[in-house]
């Protein structure tokens, strides 16, 4: 494959005509320079504090140690793939110039490309090419671009940590000139921590709802469509009677809900509201085959880079209840059947 370099390069005389440069004796000199493009990850998160807040009785340990292990490759400030875009920002449809795919394998790196004299806007994905429920819809026009999740009523959680960035870019017909691109999480993880011990049950599955369906990378705003269900995982904790559930998606809505993490020092403290912003969905299969359904109704966002934990317990009924954690509404339908529906608006 061509690289960017050359092909910007022999595309310099088309740009010619916009960038002022001078084609008729060869001379390439005004034509663009070499910039030099330095992208950073930053990861903002809670993580820590959340498993060690809430998590932090000594028989919560061996459970804080499973979804460590399990959120390791999520809430990491490494990024793999890394996939560039440059938009011609002069125009008011945005038109694609250029794309770009590298391989970053660390938490910066920095790139060399020659660049026709002329005014970018820049978006960056990282982390994209081993997410199977997340793709990057390559289009045309700068506003277009984003990043899609599966369509689906349910789906399986996202299985990397995203990161995203835009940074507009003036390239002049000058030397060492240098630009520093910084990613942001993108999605988010919810668990469910279940205190066994109360009760003996067949089977527990655990899912969670209200999330984001799509992420604009030149607008930094999700979209909010009909939220599927998403299947959590079963965090295998030994040597417990605590099951542990999480979930990976993109970020609920929020009071305002163009907010950024970035807009904020404090960005994952919330004050309790009636709003249900998201849900986890339990279904709890007792001895005698009969299901009961719990629906814990999460009264705070969750936001990008987030982790929340709800401890909970099964009660003899099979009913899922929270311990001490006002933010959380409960809906409990004994001997559910498949097919029962509760739509909340979010």
């Amino acid at each position: 494959m061509m690289s960017l370099k050359s092909r910007l390069y022999l595309g310099c005389c088309a740009a010619a005509m916009f960038a002022g440069c001078s084609v008729v004796d060869e001379d390439l000199d005004d034509c663009g320079a070499d910039i030099r493009m330095n992208y950073e990850l930053h990861l903002v998160t809670n993580m820590s504090t959340e498993l060690n807040n809430v998590l932090n009785n000594a028989g919560d340990q061996y459970v804080a140690t499973s979804l460590r292990s399990y959120l390791k490759d999520i809430f990491t400030d490494q990024g793999h793939d890394l996939n560039l875009s440059f938009y011609d920002a002069m125009l008011p449809d945005s038109s694609l110039l250029q794309q770009e795919s590298e391989v970053m394998d660390a938490s910066r790196a920095s790139y060399t490309f020659y660049m026709p004299v002329h005014r970018y806007m820049h978006t960056a994905s990282a982390n994209i090419e081993n997410n199977k429920m997340v793709s990057l819809d390559k289009t045309e026009q700068c506003h277009g671009i984003s990043l899609p999740q599966v369509k689906a009523d349910t789906i399986s959680s996202h299985t990397t940590g995203i990161f995203t960035g835009r940074l507009p870019v003036n390239v002049l017909n000058a030397e060492g000139q240098e630009f520093d691109m910084y990613l942001y999480m993108a999605n988010c993880a919810a668990a469910l921590v279940i205190d066994t011990s109360y009760v003996k049950v067949n089977d527990v599955r655990i899912y969670t709802t209200g999330f984001a369906t799509d992420f604009s990378l030149c607008d930094s705003i999700y979209t909010y469509g009909t939220s599927p269900i998403v299947r959590a995982d079963n965090v295998a904790a030994e040597n417990g009677y605590k099951m542990a559930f999480c979930s990976v998606n993109y970020p609920s809505p929020d009071l305002n809900e163009t907010r950024l993490v970035t807009e904020t020092t404090e960005p994952f403290i919330s004050e309790d509201t009636e709003k249900t912003f998201w849900q986890y969905r339990c279904y709890v299969t007792m001895p005698d085959g009969k299901i009961t359904e719990t629906i814990l109704s999460v009264r705070t966002p969750l936001r990008a880079g987030q982790l929340k934990i709800v401890k909970t317990k099964i009660e003899s009924d099979g009913s899922v209840i929270p311990i001490a954690d006002s933010s959380v509404g409960i809906t409990v339908t004994l001997d559910w059947k498949q097919g029962d529906t509760y739509e909340p608006i979010f």
